[in-house]
């Protein structure tokens, strides 16, 4: 049947003035309406658009729906749905991101997290200020609905256009925690072309998908420079500083007056140098000797002394308070301050006078603590060590100041075995190194291993912070000071309970009956597994079953390294908590001459709550880089084959750690045809439906490499068996089939 050509007065016209069709605030009358006589339930638009009855178009109603939300009139539900807003107590708190189905908020008023279901998100994205009222306050946790968005985390974002899959351009933010693909108008694209690497800006989110405007195309996908400098962008970084910033800092002044001299405690005539890494830049610690006339050691551990360049308020001051840390990437550094005062000014460099801050104690034979000193000193560093030329004096006991360095190494192990038997607990971790070409292509993946020159000043530096630390409190009994510690919590049971199941399918034990039981077990635990195949993943198992270390105000203590106070003094060149530390710590020893502390107790636990932020984004930044590194690495080994451990295990598949290079890789579950695998409630198991088959976290498996994406930093595996099932002999295949128990 031919349609009639519509006239100009045709219903559809929605914004014609003919057609009667009512204004904005009558529409949003009706609405309102409607809604009130839906309470208990929600309404989605077209439901709305029904109801009304006033030929309204869904995209002008959608326009009047933003706006009564905006109002605080309606409240969205996610998707195309909304309610009545109604009053209830409502908190702000920071939106994270977790899994596919859901996220979490993080309210510190509230002491505890609020689950969110991903349909009642408002439209958040990960890391959002957002506000939420408790729907239901559940048994084992709380769960929300976000009212509305206080404060977007960020409006740029790195990522990939795509151009070819849909009918319209789209962009994949390359945060996989966003959750959200971006709608591209052709006008908006600005020149990018399919797979190019972008930062888009959110323009606007009135439907179900934002949408975005390229503003700068970063280069090729998978090309190098392309998606380190999206990685920078996707965390936020930038390696280079405001002109204004690194104009004040140009001019702050080399020269070093005799009267700044005079207020010092002068090591120059004492004997000092550095350790390092071989291809370090800058020098922000170093060690002096002397023994003294009674027999004991005097040994000097000697800070940049940053605070006195960096001060309070300045722009310099602003912007490395902002950045919180130095952030270290696979080829480059993002550093917290310039390269005049990281690489110049502060770096303690050999033949040079510099300027630091200094923790001094007598040790006698024992390692035992006889006196201690703190305060501002200039050093001269007679020598730069590498790790490795130190590292081959403790092994061949010759080499230039061989018999210091030997001493050092001695007291370090005393150092070390108190704290051990103090409750120290003794990770080692394995530091994912490449070795790159020019172009920046990884040609090898190497693990740095820890050995006694690298631990002779980790425990120098220990004992430091943990005397700064305690130095502080003591003050503090008598004059309330607030300082920032370093601080870990206690492990929760049940995470130990899981990590002690865990441990048990290795046929290890441990005791988690009391805390000093947990540590000592561990340790027990970290030197049985030394050595064998499952070292690195029961070592992750155990981190990922203890809290995350954080900067605050309020002493807790420090579980891991059994110390009662601690604190980051060694490092001010890249931690501004160690800056912060300083300046608190100048005051303290200061107080004594009539100068009153000034320390804001609230602004100073705003800034450790800031500074572990960073912390956090700087860890994520540079795994992201590690990430993206090894699947680079592994393209070169698309179809060949690899024994590894299983890392991980989710819904989606197993992840595998390769036993030469340690690249991560996922065999994807739905590539498993032999049956249909489920994880178990522990999360350290996959079990088959039928077969009842198994596979575990830890266990040894051998796969093929078949895919790699250098866009979304990922490595796909096909599985071909296990290790110990491929390495059977014939009667012992058999043995198990006559046996299976």
């Amino acid at each position: 049947m031919a349609r009639k050509k519509q006239s100009a007065g045709s219903p559809n016209q929605t914004h014609s003035a003919s057609n009667n069709v009512p204004g904005k605030s009558e529409i949003a009358q009706r609405v309102m309406k409607v809604l009130k006589g839906s309470v208990k339930k929600s309404l989605n638009i077209r439901q709305i658009q029904s109801r009304i009855k006033a030929g309204i178009s869904i995209q002008d109603l959608e326009e009047v729906m933003n706006d009564l939300v905006n109002e605080k009139k309606v409240e969205h539900l996610g998707g195309f749905r909304f309610k009545l807003y109604v009053q209830a107590e409502t908190y702000e708190g920071k939106y994270e991101m977790t899994r596919e189905n859901y996220g979490i908020v993080h309210v510190d008023t509230l002491g505890e997290d609020i689950f969110v279901i991903e349909a009642g998100s408002a439209k958040a994205l990960h890391g959002d200020l957002v506000r939420i009222k408790i729907v239901d306050k559940g048994k084992r946790y709380l769960r929300g609905r976000i009212l509305e968005i206080v404060q977007r985390k960020q409006t740029l974002f790195a990522g990939t256009i795509d151009s070819e899959s849909k009918n319209v351009p789209f962009f994949i933010p390359q945060n996989n925690k966003l959750r959200v693909e971006f709608t591209i108008p052709e006008r908006n694209l600005n020149g990018a072309k399919h797979n190019d690497k972008v930062v888009v800006e959110l323009v606007r989110w009135q439907t179900e998908k934002p949408v975005g405007k390229v503003v700068e195309i970063l280069g090729a996908g998978g090309e190098h420079f392309a998606e380190m400098n999206a990685i920078m962008m996707e965390f936020g970084l930038s390696d280079t500083f405001p002109p204004e910033v690194q104009a004040f800092a140009d001019q702050i002044s080399h020269e070093v007056s005799q009267d700044e001299i005079a207020k010092r405690r002068d090591f120059r005539g004492i004997l000092t140098f550095t350790i390092d890494p071989f291809d370090a830049k800058d020098f922000d610690d170093a060690l002096s000797y002397l023994i003294l006339d009674n027999g004991n050691y005097e040994v000097g551990i000697h800070i940049a002394d940053v605070t006195h360049y960096l001060q309070e308020g300045t722009i310099l001051d602003k912007e490395a308070y902002e950045r919180g840390t130095s952030v270290y990437l696979v080829d480059r550094t993002v550093p917290m301050l310039p390269e005049v005062l990281s690489n110049d000014l502060c770096s303690l460099v050999p033949n040079k006078d510099r300027l630091t801050y200094s923790a001094v104690f007598e040790l006698d034979e024992e390692g035992k603590i006889v006196n201690e000193w703190f305060g501002r000193t200039i050093i001269h560093s007679q020598r730069r060590f590498t790790y490795e030329e130190v590292q081959q004096t403790i092994e061949t006991q010759v080499g230039e100041f061989a018999e210091e360095i030997l001493t050092l190494n001695r007291l370090a192990y005393k150092l070390r075995d108190e704290r051990f038997a103090k409750g120290s607990i003794n990770f080692e971790t394995e530091e994912v190194k490449f070795k790159l070409d020019e172009k920046g292509i990884p040609l090898a993946v190497y693990h740095k291993e820890r050995k006694d020159a690298h631990k002779l000043i980790e425990d120098f530096m220990l004992l430091a912070n943990r005397r700064v630390a305690l130095y502080v409190a003591k003050k503090k009994r008598t004059n309330p000071i607030p300082f920032v510690y370093r601080v870990h919590a206690t492990p929760e049971y049940d995470r130990l309970k899981n990590l002690q199941k865990f441990v048990s399918l290795f046929g290890y034990t441990l005791n988690i009956k009391s805390e000093k039981g947990v540590s000592n077990s561990i340790n027990q635990l970290v030197s049985e597994v030394e050595h064998k195949p499952e070292q690195n993943i029961i070592q992750s198992v155990a981190i990922r079953s203890m809290p995350k270390a954080i900067y605050t105000s309020e002493n807790i203590g420090h579980y891991g390294l059994g110390f009662e106070y601690y604190t980051h003094f060694t490092s001010p060149i890249r931690r501004y908590p160690d800056v912060m530390a300083h300046r608190i710590l100048d005051q303290v020893l200061n107080s004594g001459r009539g100068k009153p502390l000034k320390v804001d107790p609230d602004q100073l636990e705003r800034a450790c709550k800031h500074c572990s932020e960073r912390e956090r984004n700087a860890a994520d930044a540079e795994r992201a880089s590690i990430k993206y590194k090894q699947v680079e690495y592994m393209e070169q080994f698309i179809n060949q084959t690899f024994d590894g451990l299983i890392s991980g295990l989710t819904e989606k598949g197993i992840y595998v750690e390769i036993d030469e290079s340690h690249c991560e890789g996922m065999i994807p579950l739905r590539e498993m045809k032999d049956d249909h695998y489920n994880l178990d409630d522990t999360g350290y198991r996959l079990i088959g439906n039928y077969t009842r088959k198994v596979y575990t976290l830890g266990e040894r498996v051998r796969i093929k490499v078949v895919k790699t994406n250098l866009v979304k930093r990922q490595v796909d595996f096909i599985l071909i068996g296990k290790v110990s099932e491929l390495t059977e002999t014939p009667k012992q295949r058999q043995r198990k089939i006559d046996d299976p128990f």
